[in-house]
């Protein structure tokens, strides 16, 4: 890894997402809007073309999306959850742990510690830069903690601690792109 480049600490289902993407704009969403564009082209003048016009930024888009993509894959530090770890590790909550928490009015939460291109709210899975993954990162069972959120400070103290398999949401090719559109 080059040394200006940063670690992209990923779990495996997170990386699989970010291939299928990457998969996806290059060989059928890029493919369909460069069909398009050529197809736009045709037409005549480009000046006042609108369908040429979207085509052709919908095709930096995805040049940007694929660069982007590009480098996150690069850069991924894949960390499976479920791999062993020695008790000490496996005592505090690092990258890849669930951690079901307690605020002070004794309302239970249960988060994921995931990387920056896996949060999912809906599931529960932050980011390990976010201010709640920074709170609980390197705590243990019955450890309080502070989260310094937006907010304000809220004291927290961490109930549970475990590594298992974190499932990720997969890719989904999205409606109304133009590779869908393609479709019989």
């Amino acid at each position: 890894m080059p040394a200006t480049t940063v670690r992209n600490y990923i779990t495996p289902g997170g990386l699989e997402r970010l291939k299928a993407e990457h998969q996806f704009l290059l060989n059928k969403d890029r493919p369909a809007v460069t069909e398009a564009v050529a197809w736009a082209a045709s037409l005549g003048d480009r000046s006042e073309n609108a369908d040429y016009q979207y085509a052709k930024r919908r095709l930096r888009q995805i040049d940007g999306r694929i660069r982007f993509l590009s480098k996150r894959i690069e850069a991924a530090d894949v960390i499976d959850p479920e791999a062993p770890r020695s008790k000490l590790q496996e005592a505090k909550a690092f990258f890849g742990a669930t951690v079901l928490y307690e605020n002070a009015a004794g309302d239970e939460r249960e988060v994921c510690i995931v990387g920056v291109d896996e949060v999912d709210l809906d599931r529960n899975h932050v980011s390990w830069q976010s201010p709640i993954g920074r709170a609980l990162m390197r705590s243990a069972e019955g450890d309080r903690v502070v989260l310094d959120a937006p907010g304000g400070k809220e004291n927290l103290k961490v109930l549970e601690i475990r590594y298992e398999r974190i499932e990720v949401e997969p890719f989904v090719e999205p409606i109304g792109s133009y590779a869908s559109a393609r479709k019989p």
